[in-house]
């Protein structure tokens, strides 16, 4: 490492310590640069706009090949809605009664009355009543922009419950996409907000409960914050290249605050523990900087590449997710090895100031000294590394039977109740039409595309298609068909035989796709025919998920496994912390499996079983979690290999190291918990899903892993931990172990046979 000089104090060689030493003697330079660098990603973000993943991007396959000829066509689907008429008890008024037929024209004036609808259709004319006679749709289009049509939909909503009062014996209900979209805003929409701004104090509650001090607790806070803003304005610069989303925007947020506040969290934690010990604060900070600002560094380029997993999944959406989370991680990471010492250093004794009387005590009297140790941790470390096998069958046993129900895992796209419950009467709706018209809410749709749309051939075939998806079984109509001439277009809807049962109208659509279409459009040169709608965007993304598990997988865990190797120079190392990291996944995926899927448990949580997990969530929780914990892995091992490195003995290096991370480790564990926990509060079960899995991951994590398992495995394997064969010394040391105390060299670890290194401490 690196040599001392007596005159200027430790000289050091790592990117982190030489980043930090700079910040510490520039300080202003480094604020005023960060400052500028926000404001400059603000300024050029807002001037940039943010250009949003488009529907023809959502997805690759059929579903995407139909949005762009739609797209292309320069035609917008119109916001259509339905007027749900049914009369209440198998002795109700049928569609022929004079009684319904009054309904119906009721209905039919008053939404023509709002003066915001067009193309209303009676069901007389659109052969739309139900097979028992007691059910009709009266359908019709909001006028003007589709996007906005939530907007301007609430006189047509409230036109029908008029109509509704006005009819005993009926039930009169409206639904599509305007009314639903209304009613979920209206009844959800402030659900992430709320969230989002929760998270901020409550973090910050936490953090005042670790330092006791109300300075020391703001800096966390304060990095995450400029670092997500920061990441906001480069966001809308990225998006011209790689279109941003909602969506992105709210995982951006989540994954900001939590390694932002991580991080800073690490830094400053050791910079206060080794000034507790007596030391001078520029002694202090350089050793923070060289040994958390080198943990940060490493742990933040991990977690950078699990994120950038995401962009293996051919999904627009996923990939905006991971870009953005990459982006905001790599913010986060060079903020803290950069602007936090310069804060530091230039508060000096000041990050103590707002001092919390009661807290303080409280933190003494569980503290067992200066160096940072806890007693709780203390107590538990005895125990395991005095039986590190009994520690480790009993911790590996439980994670086993907590992950054993992952290997009944069903995951899909969640329905309509099963997403909001019966909470909401459109909900209801949405199951009566489904009964009374199979299909008919969410109908199948083939966009036809072809060289001359009215040639008699593909007319011809428009109409066997017509016939086939009826006669074959896929549907049992009415098979509509919109023939776009000027665009060559034609837009056939198939009322799937299934309808909201997603396996049934799958097995329709399977049909359609490999049936009928190719024994009717598939014969006529120059045709293209994709099948989208709601079923097959959620088959085509199921699809879509499951195709890119395997390289996505393979990807993160490869990447993580060598830069474990390159940064810890050690084949043990990297191979434990992707079996320790693959451990915490499975238990939360056991975890999501019995309280979602199951029900075990679920009203602790507020929640209920579904019977599934959301598709995307799997995939997703591997790559969060598999990132995050990596933060906790790297901090408690660097601190290990670092005592290692001073001389102790391999057992007495990782009771110090895990000891005296345990603190930190347990403080950014429970920001985390918290912050995830607010999104396993929300009313979509989707969202308790990922808060629920992220929060028990993270807690698993922090407990079992790093304070258990970690410890019981590399007190088994002893000196064997730093092993590193002669055939792999080719590959570039990126150890940068740090000089920063002016005491005698002494010999490093032996690795896989090797002479020990004299490594200048």
């Amino acid at each position: 490492m690196g040599n001392v000089d007596a005159a200027r104090g430790p000289r050091v060689r790592g990117v982190a310590a030489r980043a930090g030493g700079w910040s510490a003697r520039h300080r202003w330079a480094a604020v005023t640069i960060w400052v500028l660098f926000v404001v400059l990603a603000m300024g050029l973000g807002s001037a940039a706009g943010r250009v949003d993943v488009k529907e023809s991007e959502q997805m690759s396959g059929e579903v995407g090949r139909a949005v762009r000829i739609i797209e292309d066509a320069g035609l917008k689907d119109p916001a259509g809605e339905t007027v749900l008429i049914q009369s209440e008890g198998a002795d109700g008024a049928v569609a022929g009664s004079a009684e319904f037929r009054a309904a119906v024209k009721d209905v039919i004036e008053a939404v023509q009355g709002t003066g915001e609808v067009t193309a209303v259709s009676s069901p007389y004319t659109t052969r739309t009543i139900s097979a028992d006679g007691h059910s009709a749709l009266v359908q019709f289009e909001m006028r003007g922009d589709p996007e906005t049509a939530s907007e301007r939909v609430a006189p047509v909503l409230k036109a029908v419950e008029k109509v509704d009062g006005a009819h005993e014996g009926l039930l009169i209900e409206e639904i599509g996409g305007a009314s639903m979209g209304k009613t979920f805003d209206d009844a959800f929409g402030s659900d992430f907000q709320r969230a989002e701004l929760s998270a901020v104090p409550v973090a910050l509650g936490i953090l005042l409960i670790a330092f006791g001090a109300l300075v020391a607790a703001l800096l966390p806070v304060a990095l995450a914050l400029t670092a997500i803003m920061a990441t906001m304005g480069l966001m809308g610069v990225v998006s011209h290249f790689q279109p941003m989303s909602d969506t992105a925007n709210s995982v951006m947020l989540l994954v900001g605050l939590a390694v932002g506040v991580d991080y800073c969290l690490f830094y400053l934690r050791r910079e206060r523990e080794e000034r507790a010990k007596g030391r001078d604060a520029r002694t202090a900070l350089m050793i923070a900087a060289a040994t958390s600002g080198r943990a940060i560094v490493v742990s933040g380029v991990t977690v950078c590449v699990a994120m950038a997993g995401m962009l293996f999944t051919g999904i627009a959406e996923f990939e905006a997710m991971g870009l953005a989370s990459l982006m905001v991680v790599a913010v986060a990471m060079v903020g803290s090895v950069t602007v936090l010492p310069a804060l530091l250093s230039l508060l000096g004794e000041r990050v103590e100031k707002g001092r919390v009387p009661f807290l303080n005590r409280l933190k003494r009297s569980k503290r067992g000294g200066a160096d940072g140790e806890s007693r709780v941790w203390r107590a538990v470390l005895t125990a395991v590394l005095r039986r590190p096998w009994t520690a480790l069958v009993v911790a590996a046993g439980a994670l086993a039977a907590i992950a054993l129900p992952a290997l009944g895992m069903h995951t899909q796209n969640l329905t309509l109740d099963q997403e909001f419950g019966d909470s909401l009467p459109i909900v209801r709706t949405y199951d009566r039409l489904n009964e009374a018209f199979p299909g008919g809410a969410d109908p199948a749709q083939v966009v036809v595309k072809a060289d001359d749309i009215g040639a008699a051939p593909v007319r011809k075939a428009l109409e066997d298609f017509r016939r086939q998806a009826v006669s074959s079984g896929a549907s049992k109509g009415p098979v509509d068909i919109v023939t776009h001439d000027a665009e060559n277009v034609a837009v056939i809807d198939v009322p799937l035989v299934g309808g909201s049962d997603q396996a049934e109208a799958e097995k329709s659509l399977e049909l359609l796709r490999d049936t009928v279409r190719p024994a009717t459009l598939g014969k006529v040169a120059g045709v293209e025919a994709p099948v989208t709608g709601q079923v097959a965007g959620s088959k085509d993304f199921n699809d879509q998920i499951v195709g890119s598990v395997v390289p996505v997988f393979a990807f993160v865990v490869v990447f993580a496994f060598l830069l474990m190797l390159l940064c810890f120079r050690s084949l043990t190392v990297a191979i434990t912390s992707i079996v320790l990291n693959l451990l915490s996944v499975g238990a939360a995926y056991g975890i999501l499996t019995a309280v979602f899927q199951h029900g075990w448990g679920a009203s602790l949580v507020g929640a209920e079983g579904v019977g599934a997990i959301i598709s995307w969530l799997p995939l997703f929780l591997f790559v969060i979690l598999f990132g995050l914990s990596m933060d906790y892995h790297v901090f408690v091992v660097s601190r290990i290999r670092e005592a290692r490195l001073q001389g102790r003995e391999t057992r007495d290096a990782i009771a110090h190291g895990v000891v005296t991370t345990a603190g930190v480790v347990t403080s950014a564990a429970v920001i985390m918990v918290a912050v995830f926990a607010i999104f396993g509060t929300l009313s979509m079960q989707s969202m308790k899903q990922m808060g629920v899995g992220l929060a028990a991951a993270v807690l698993i994590d922090a407990t079992i892993i790093r304070g258990v398992l970690l410890p019981a495995v590399m007190a088994l394997l002893g000196d064997r931990n730093w092993y590193f064969p002669k055939w792999l010394r080719w590959l570039p040391d990126m150890t940068h172990d740090e000089s920063y105390e002016d005491e005698p060299a002494v010999s490093a670890p032996a690795r896989g046979g090797e002479e020990p290194e004299r490594v200048g401490v």
